[in-house]
């Protein structure tokens, strides 16, 4: 059987006999970002009705950001996350909102196929465009100008529109499906890119003449999201599970495809990571949410994610506020979770350095002999990197089965780990008697109340992945050798009945999956060809 196996063996030693370790998660390493992402206190904003489709922040402190869910238009408070004001002024669900760059007006598109500009102090409606045929889904504000906005919708048209008039500038074609998202350049007021269920996103420029993009790139799934990078060079586009970074003034080169999401991604935006002042303020980061309801923090620099954060309910958008301080997720059950990062106090806990003058310290009272801390004196300080650190040996505390083998007791060992209740150690403990070739030996000397208790075991545990690769061995061994103790005895019979059955039962399971496995496979291949 397994007596031919030579594991190291602990023969003569007083060391414990140590069950195999289980595998146990992975725990990663808390990193200064994961830290400072982790900063944001998250609190939930449940009951707005439906699915939240978009949330927008405006440029202009103290930041309001404008939630969009069902008819309605929410308007919140980034510092306090209480809700502003709420615009009821639609007939059909609100797809999209986007403020001006002044903060003075906002824009927002429902399925209806139209846009409405409002004044964000009165809620009031000034200008309704309408020319879309289909249902809008995006609409936005070129940050550098505040006369025009951008929209697309079903009906595959992106329109550039004079808002003060209410006329269409451009009708731009290209798409040959849904246009579902868009963002505008942040350095240049005629130049914005548009993402389409075509699997396309493509560069446009209203000073071009023929109404044509002036560059296109293939995501390879319908695109959810689309955003220009800081720099106005770059562009990351959110379709299927993943989202890739592309280099516009390269010709639209692939830099990179990030695909850590397990579902499709709905939403991404620009965050920074970093203090308040200083270059860490200038690290810029995306975040992506998807349906799997995780948020993942993606260094674009590095190309990595260093952060993920679990919500749940799947997500549907996510917006980063101007300063830096509110993060707002919004979910598919009309519950939003805003993040709000604390200020460091930097005054707080210390003196008016103005008022009070220089602060001396106290002076720390000097130790004499005569003094009983005296002689306690460095017993708790810590030791330094150059210090030689003597450390005690732990004394060893053994079981009584670990004493039975220190005094090669073997039979009586496993007597004694059968009748407890920790299979771990039972197994350890044969194991052991096989690499001091004992096992078969002490089985042979069982009585046969002892070999009801390895039957009973065998019955349990002989099943079980981890520990069926000896046991199964050691069950046919005891068969052979005790077959004729086993006929004399009812009690003992009765257990190989119970082992019989619990084998059979095992097979009948491995048999099931096999024919599961079967059905699943042929689906699995036809899915990851498409």
């Amino acid at each position: 059987m397994a007596e031919e196996l030579q594991p190291k063996t602990t023969l003569g030693k007083s060391f414990p006999v140590k069950p195999k370790l289980k595998p146990k998660a992975r725990t990663l390493s808390q990193t200064p970002e994961s830290k400072y992402w982790s900063s944001f206190k998250t609190q939930q904003i449940p009951n707005l009705i439906s699915s939240i489709n978009s949330i927008s922040f405006s440029q202009i402190p103290p930041h309001l950001f404008a939630a969009a869910h069902s008819a309605s238009l929410t308007l919140f408070s980034s510092q306090t996350l209480s809700q502003h004001s709420v615009i009821s002024s639609f007939k059909d669900v609100v797809s999209c909102s986007s403020f001006r760059s002044d903060g003075a007006l906002l824009a927002a598109s429902d399925l209806s196929g139209l846009i409405q500009v409002f004044d964000v102090k009165t809620r009031t409606p000034l200008r309704r465009l309408r020319s879309h045929s289909r249902p809008v889904h995006f609409v936005q504000y070129p940050l550098l100008d505040k006369l025009h906005v951008v929209s697309g919708g079903d009906d595959g048209i992106v329109k550039y529109w004079d808002v003060s008039s209410e006329n269409v500038v451009l009708d731009l074609f290209g798409h040959k499906d849904y246009v579902r998202c868009g963002d505008c350049s942040p350095v240049n007021a005629e130049m914005f890119v548009t993402g389409s269920y075509d699997h396309t996103v493509k560069l446009w420029d209203v000073r071009v003449e023929n109404s044509k993009s002036v560059m296109e790139v293939n995501h390879g799934k319908p695109i959810e999201d689309v955003m220009f990078l800081p720099s106005g060079g770059l562009a990351a586009t959110a379709g299927g599970n993943s989202v890739k970074i592309w280099d516009l003034i390269g010709g639209g080169k692939l830099l990179y495809s990030m695909e850590s999401h397990n579902k499709t991604v709905t939403s991404v935006c620009l965050g920074r990571f970093g203090n308040e002042s200083g270059e860490e303020a200038m690290q810029y980061r995306i975040l992506s949410v998807a349906l799997d309801g995780y948020m993942k923090v993606f260094d674009y620099v590095n190309m990595k994610v260093t952060h993920s954060m679990r919500f749940p309910a799947p997500l549907m958008s996510v917006a980063f506020s101007p300063d830096g301080m509110t993060r707002v997720i919004g979910t598919s059950n009309g519950s939003i979770f805003a993040g709000r990062k604390k200020r460091e106090n930097v005054e707080s806990g210390l003196v008016n350095f103005w008022s009070l003058g220089r602060v001396e310290e106290p002076q720390k009272r000097l130790l004499r002999p005569t003094y009983f801390r005296y002689f306690q004196r460095g017993q708790s300080e810590k030791p330094s990197e150059s210090d030689f650190l003597v450390v005690r040996p732990k004394k060893l505390k053994l079981g009584e089965h670990d004493k039975l083998l220190k005094k090669f007791r073997h039979k009586e060992a496993l007597v004694c780990v059968l009748s407890g209740k920790n299979p771990e150690n039972v197994v350890a403990v044969m194991e052991e008697l096989v690499a001091r070739r004992k096992l078969l030996k002490c089985v042979s000397n069982l009585d046969n109340e002892e070999l009801g208790l390895l039957l009973s075991f065998l019955q349990k545990h002989s099943t079980i992945p981890r520990y069926s690769g000896l046991l199964m061995g050691l069950m046919k061994k005891v068969l052979e050798m005790r077959a004729e103790d086993i006929k004399a005895s009812d009690i003992l019979k009765s257990h190989i009945r119970n082992l019989k059955r619990s084998v059979e039962e095992e097979i009948r399971i491995q048999q099931s999956l096999q024919e599961i496995q079967g059905i699943i496979s042929p689906l699995l291949r036809i899915a990851g060809r498409k």
